[in-house]
């Protein structure tokens, strides 16, 4: 999951709060643990405290299992994922983004 994607569901989840507000909470504790886990793996290495590895390594991955699993149980119908067509590939050379209108 690319950081442009992370940040698009961020911005639609702000956009859309209503009906949206416990999925907004669980996409912060998500974003919370990935940049814990981002941030933690380096230490680990340095600190040559493997343990912590085991800890960081998911929580750096989680945006991604948790992206995942969310489209896997929509597909499914179990819940909805109104967000799920910001989470495809983009082809090369567009922007990937809304357009825009004139101001």
């Amino acid at each position: 999951m690319t950081l442009r994607q992370l940040s698009l569901i961020k911005r639609w989840l702000r956009l859309h709060p209503r009906g949206h507000a416990v999925e907004l909470q669980a996409w912060d504790m998500v974003l919370t643990a990935w940049l814990m886990g981002m941030l933690g793996v380096p230490v680990a290495l340095m600190l040559d405290a493997p343990q912590w590895l085991a800890v960081c390594l998911p929580a750096y991955l989680l945006p991604e299992m948790y992206s995942a699993a969310r489209v896997r149980l929509h597909r499914r119908g179990v819940l909805r994922c109104d967000y799920q067509e910001l989470l495809a590939p983009r082809p090369r050379g567009t922007s990937g983004g809304p357009p825009r209108g004139r101001r």
